[in-house]
């Protein structure tokens, strides 16, 4: 088959994370049948491909550092993230082994990191007595995988340097793609939480670019059996613009202003900025072809509803600032009028309010605002402009599409609240958090996760069912429930108090060959919510079924369910 293969020299940011997620090529197997989308699979030969998420896998320090006045210095090897004793003991080592150059996203001159390898680097980030089970993240997960019979040869776990922006990772992390790429196994089971779920969708926008069409959606039915999106950031979130303006230690023993100047370190850090659900980027599959393939700016398009609606489909605007006075606003249309009435009647001295939806976020609006007063945030403006925007394959910070894969999975928690902000740019100084009682897995807002809603066909099945053990006395259903994209889809179900409830969104009517499902698992924490036994127990269930031979419908159904605690 001819490919038309990319070179480095052509695209700034070739196949950023062909690196974390090529490891998908890792399931070509003769064991799927052609693209048709009838192939039978060999389900002896799954492979299970694990994607981490924001700083969720470990790093390793690849220099020697000398730390004076400490018991600790850095050598090759050793742990870097997380390794809480040097890091309280040796936390400005630490850092020089942790931050990156905000411009070019080099190493510190004395110290680099490096992501480790292989399933020990997710599992857990601190492994130890009293850490270990704080810093556990796939370890239950990886456990779900064997006793689902999956071999630990064909479970791999994708690794990669969650620092660095989309167009960097494979320049880092080729030797991983190159490993995986030698590797053979049957149809994937593709498992990414958090970020994880961005950096597959940089690698399937790599792949569309790779080879042509009809190739691209073949190599997916073949090497690809299901995609599970847990926690999924789908537009955004705003725990990145809180850690953007004020930092988030995320429980780390360092301060905000510490974890700030971290987080703004990192190209991958705008990753996570909540953006608009109406505007995208240009097509870049055509650009591709007839503009060229280097060094091209993604133009946002905004369809009506953008300016139509208060806050680029938010619940809300998402950042409000005080300034001390107003400088020049040409280069900021979208708040020149609000700011022109305030301040032909502004007191000497008295602050501007100004506020921003997530459109004003994503474009750059915010940080350009702010700069005066905030340094910072011309390393986030230049960061914006190179990686994101003027990213040759793909601006992340667009709404997602459907992937096209014969079977995905959306799930994630929710009925926890997650917090909005309030930032008072005092000189760039003071910021305070300011929560709401908007609904999400604590990290990430509804509006954002449920997003993969679209994704659903014009039918729709919905399931109410506790978490906990039950007879089926207390399951809900309501088939064929019309479902029109951009509207919405609410199941309009009962509660028992003190109930934890999972509420599945299953297809009744989609694309021949394709089913999508949406899970929504009360109280779910964004973090935990991969080592929940209730969700191993679903996901075992619902693979046992599909792979079943007598299986006579999409889904598993739901009439009885068994704790597994």
């Amino acid at each position: 088959m001819p490919r038309r293969r990319l070179r480095r020299g052509d695209l700034a940011c070739s196949v950023a994370v062909a690196v974390a997620v090529a490891a998908v090529a890792v399931a070509a197997v003769g064991a799927v049948g052609g693209g048709d989308g009838g192939a039978d699979f060999d389900y002896r030969k799954l492979s299970g491909i694990i994607i981490p998420g924001f700083a969720s896998t470990q790093l390793r320090a690849w220099s020697v550092l000398d730390c004076p006045y400490s018991p600790f210095d850095f050598n090759p090897l050793d742990s870097v993230w997380l390794d809480t004793a040097k890091l309280l003991s040796a936390v400005n080592c630490w850092l020089k082994c942790m931050l990156l150059d905000p411009y070019n996203q080099t190493d510190h001159p004395e110290c680099k990191s490096r992501p480790d390898s292989g399933l020990s680097a997710i599992t857990e980030l601190d492994p130890g007595y009293i850490t270990g089970p704080l810093s556990s993240v796939w370890k239950e997960w990886v456990k779900w995988c064997v006793e689902f019979g999956i071999e630990a040869n064909a479970i791999i776990a994708v690794p990669y340097d969650w620092r660095l922006p989309p167009s960097m990772l494979e320049e880092r992390d080729l030797l991983t793609f190159e490993t995986a790429l030698k590797l053979r196994g049957g149809p994937s089971l593709v498992f990414a939480h958090s970020m994880g779920n961005n950096v597959f969708r940089y690698f399937l926008e790599w792949l569309k670019l790779e080879i042509a069409p009809k190739h691209y959606i073949r190599w997916l039915d073949e090497h690809i059996h299901a995609y599970f999106a847990v926690g999924a950031p789908l537009l955004g979130s705003t725990e990145a613009v809180k850690a953007a303006l004020s930092g988030a230690t995320f429980g780390l023993p360092v301060s905000e202003g510490t974890a700030r100047l971290m987080f703004n370190a990192f190209g991958s850090s705008l990753w996570l900025m909540p953006f608009s659900e109406y505007c995208k980027a240009d097509n870049i599959y055509w650009k591709h072809f007839f503009e060229g393939k280097g060094g091209c700016h993604h133009r946002q398009q905004c369809d009506e509803m953008e300016y139509k609606s208060e806050y680029s489909g938010w619940p809300t605007n998402l950042v409000s600032i005080e300034v001390p006075t107003v400088r020049d606003t040409e280069a900021y249309p979208s708040i020149m009028d609000t700011t022109e009435n305030i301040t032909s009647s502004m007191e000497c001295g008295k602050p501007t309010l100004l506020s921003f939806s997530a459109r004003e976020v994503s474009d750059g609006t915010l940080f350009k605002t702010i700069k005066d007063w905030d340094p910072q945030s011309i390393g986030l403006i230049h960061q914006l402009e190179k990686y994101y925007q003027g990213d040759p394959v793909l601006n992340p910070l667009t709404p997602w599409e459907r992937p096209p894969i014969k079977n995905v999975f959306c799930i994630y928690g929710l009925d926890s609240k997650t917090e909005g902000l309030y930032y008072q740019g005092r000189s760039g100084n003071s910021v305070t958090g300011k929560p709401n009682n908007s609904s999400g897995d604590g990290t990430v807002s509804y509006n954002s996760l449920s997003w993969c809603k679209n994704w659903l066909g014009p039918k729709v099945n919905i399931t109410r069912a506790p978490q906990a053990e039950h007879d089926g006395s207390d399951l809900q259903t309501k088939m064929n429930v019309d479902h029109h994209v951009g509207q919405g889809i609410l199941p309009n179900m009962t509660r028992t108090p003190h109930v934890k409830y999972i509420t599945y969104f299953e297809d009744a009517e989609s694309i021949l060959g394709w089913r999508t499902a949406v899970w929504e698992l009360d109280k779910a924490n964004h973090r935990n919510i991969v080592r929940m036994p209730v969700l191993m127990r679903e996901l075992w269930l619902e693979m046992w079924h599909d792979m079943h031979p007598d299986a006579k419908s999409k889904f598993v159904t739901k009439d009885k369910l068994m704790d597994t605690d």
